[in-house]
């Protein structure tokens, strides 16, 4: 196959979008596919089946949206696809769509999170949510809860839970190394971890006032890999360590990805405390990893984490729910070594590369089969 794989965020960027569109676009190209990805601000480059397309961002984002259709349509000219997958609604989703009705073949859009918890509530962002549910060959999702999302916002439209999958050969469990302890200047005491770009939606005042509780009763370190988002949310970080100068917090810049299991390992367990989410990478990671998680009814994190089975969840913004279940996981080594074991097999069983990568291509067959006529 030919897929156009659409997506506002693509590798060097941050987060999890830029994670997990670069993962599918591997899957599918290691797989034999063609894959040609439409990225605003990258350049073009090709690796093997894996052609990256630059879109140049403009100041408007109308005039942006504009030359990304065009450029579609231009390479589509040659290389004919068979498909169009937008990952993430409010642009890539609307615009693959759109190219796929304009160009008569099948798409897929994508909810990835932040689209359904906080852009649909936005006006200028809605309309193209809705048209990219309503228009699409096919919906996918990573998380139960933003299933329910997208069947309420297009209850004529098929929708299919895809979770994101986690390379369990590279996120393993194994002893913390001494010297990257010591560069980070954590000293002896247990590690609280969080992995990803810490803003307002993450938890990111839930977080630091957990930590903040849990310290006045137990010694202990926060490790915040990926730092604070730029603006607001470095601010508020800024602030509360003025505020806290005793506390040990050590931030870290963005980390690559296939280093990311050595900070896993100085890890005692990772925190997700998010007020809003998909299914996030840095949880699976850390599960892969053999790590408890401590995480938040909230997204995706409970299709994840099983209470008391595979990590502990409170409910999202409460402070007290959430530093107890870091202290109980701090207090109690057995519960944190049984947690972390089955974190493991719960990531091996139910969120693999494989099942990601076979639950898209169905989703592709599928539409391939039916279109012009989709469900």
């Amino acid at each position: 196959m030919k897929i156009a794989l659409l997506t506002e965020k693509f590798p060097p960027d941050p987060g999890g979008l830029a994670v997990s569109v670069e993962r599918l676009a591997g899957l599918l190209a290691g797989s034999g596919h063609t894959v040609h990805v439409f990225a605003p601000a990258h350049p073009t480059r090709q690796r093997d089946n894996l052609i990256l397309h630059q879109i140049n961002p403009n100041k408007h984002a109308k005039d942006t949206l504009a030359e990304w259709f065009e450029t579609i349509l231009r390479v589509h000219a040659s290389q004919e696809f068979d498909l169009l997958h937008g990952y993430f609604l409010p642009q890539a989703g609307f615009l693959a769509a759109y190219a796929g009705r304009y160009l008569g073949i099948p798409s897929v859009v994508s909810a990835r999170g932040n689209d359904l918890d906080r852009a649909i509530f936005d006006g200028q962002k809605a309309a193209h949510i809705f048209y990219a549910l309503q228009n699409a060959s096919m919906i996918t999702t990573n998380a139960t809860e933003l299933l329910r999302k997208c069947q309420a916002l297009a209850p004529a439209r098929e929708a299919i839970l895809i979770p994101n999958g986690v390379a369990a050969d590279r996120f393993t469990p194994g002893p913390a190394s001494p010297e990257l302890r010591h560069s980070l200047g954590l000293g002896n005491d247990p590690v609280i971890g969080f992995s990803g770009e810490l803003r307002a939606k993450k938890g990111l005042n839930a977080l630091l006032l957990a930590f903040r509780e849990l310290t006045q009763r137990h010694p202990a370190s926060l490790l915040l890999v990926g730092g604070a988002r730029q603006g607001s949310d470095a601010e508020t970080l800024q602030v509360f360590e003025k505020q806290n100068p005793d506390l040990r917090i050590c931030t870290v810049a963005q980390v690559a990805l296939e280093k990311m299991p050595e900070y896993y390992r100085l890890m005692d367990m990772l925190v997700s405390p998010s007020l809003h989410d998909g299914l996030p990478n840095a949880v699976l990671e850390a599960m892969s990893c053999g790590l408890p998680v401590v995480g938040t009814y909230a997204g995706g994190l409970p299709d994840a984490i099983v209470d008391g089975e595979s990590g502990l969840l409170a409910p999202p913004g409460n402070v007290k729910a959430l530093a107890s279940a870091m202290e109980n996981l701090l207090t109690e080594p057995g519960l944190r070594k049984r947690l972390g074991e089955q974190a493991r097999i719960r990531v091996q069983e139910k969120f693999t590369l494989q099942q990601e990568l076979q639950g898209n291509l169905d989703v592709y067959q599928k539409i391939m089969r039916d279109y012009p006529n989709p469900s």
